[in-house]
């Protein structure tokens, strides 16, 4: 048995569960073998973990919506139980141009590709997401964007963004000052990205109340992520067991996109990936998304994109030739064992 308490701050529970709780209603109907109970702001789901985690994805969606549009119909909560996907339908400015967040100044940030809305999508039905691509094509930018918004949503509570300490094929040895001036270097992608979406006065009160935290990833051990938008970046640099170790620091009440580029591998030694093995053993687990972008989503300089494309060309064309010798010397030492 599971049971799940969701809390939803800022909204009118009539406006979310209708007049008499007919939305609230059409949810029971749909998800029968799970109990549903509201008190206030609080909702409290019962029963198989498989179904309670279903309904909660519905649930969120409808809370999500409420509040992008301030309105939230029966026939739009008949669609979303009946499987559509009211992202694409209902939310303003379709088509993947609605905005996620408003930046500094005022700046829209939204898809610019479409992967990056099959990014956003993805979020909003799964509670883990594999988001895979080389670099340029949005990845850590998109997330850290659902984070701010789901922040700003009360959709969670906090935002935790981490990411592997491993050094891009250079050594750079002693790093002066205390933990905070070793890591910082490692996170600033990440600083980077929070800087274009938020005002300085407010990511600094974020960042001294802890409502966003960005650490190592080595400093999630023995944590539970609960009631948290968790981004892991560079994933493609984390081994097997601290893959595993994150993945199972999620709580019932967490969103999570995990960003990895599989091209830029910075283990030491020949050490595998754990991004790939992941992506392997959980492939086909229900609430476990994966979008794959590729160079047609750059979004910096024109010329990223044709530097990605030479060089998958190149190693393309690499791996053929091993192929062809490979190929070659077996059909030589067939030969030689003829004779």
């Amino acid at each position: 048995m599971s049971e799940i308490i969701l809390t939803v701050e800022g909204l009118d529970p009539v406006a979310l569960f209708g007049e008499k709780n007919v939305k609230l209603n059409l949810l029971k109907k749909a998800f029968p073998d799970i109990t549903i109970t509201s008190r206030g702001n609080n909702l409290k789901l019962s029963g198989e973990k498989k179904d309670t985690q279903k309904a909660k994805k519905k649930l969120e969606m409808m809370v999500r919506l409420l509040r992008a549009e301030h309105t939230l119909s029966v026939q739009t909560v008949e669609d979303l139980l009946n499987g559509s996907n009211p992202f694409e339908t209902h939310l303003p400015n379709g088509n993947g141009t609605s905005t996620l967040v408003y930046g500094r100044n005022g700046k829209p940030i939204k898809a610019k590709t479409v992967n990056q809305k099959k990014l956003i999508d993805s979020s909003d039905i799964n509670d883990i997401v594999f988001a895979l691509g080389p670099a340029g094509t949005g990845k850590t930018y998109t997330a850290v964007a659902l984070a701010v918004r789901a922040l700003k949503n009360k959709v969670v509570k906090k935002i935790i963004l981490t990411r592997p300490a491993v050094e891009a094929g250079e050594s750079l040895g002693f790093l002066p000052g205390d933990l905070k001036d070793k890591v910082d270097p490692y996170l600033r992608p990440l600083y980077d990205a929070l800087d274009d979406m938020l005002p300085v006065e407010k990511l600094n009160y974020f960042m001294t109340n802890r409502v966003i935290e960005v650490a190592p990833l080595a400093f999630m051990r023995g944590r539970t992520l609960d009631n948290a938008f968790i981004i892991l970046d560079e994933a493609q640099n984390t081994t097997s067991m601290q893959l595993k170790m994150f993945l199972t620091r999620i709580g019932p009440s967490a969103k999570c996109i995990i960003t990895g580029d599989l091209t830029q591998i910075d283990l030491p030694g020949r050490q595998r990936s754990g991004l790939i093995k992941a992506l392997d053993i959980l492939r086909g687990v229900d609430g476990i998304g994966r979008v794959n972008l590729s160079a047609d989503d750059v979004v910096r300089h024109r010329l990223v994109k044709e530097i990605i494309k030479a060089y998958d060309k190149d190693s393309q064309e690499k791996k053929a030739l091993k192929i062809k010798k490979a190929e070659e010397n077996g059909k030589a030492k067939s030969e030689g064992e003829e004779e």
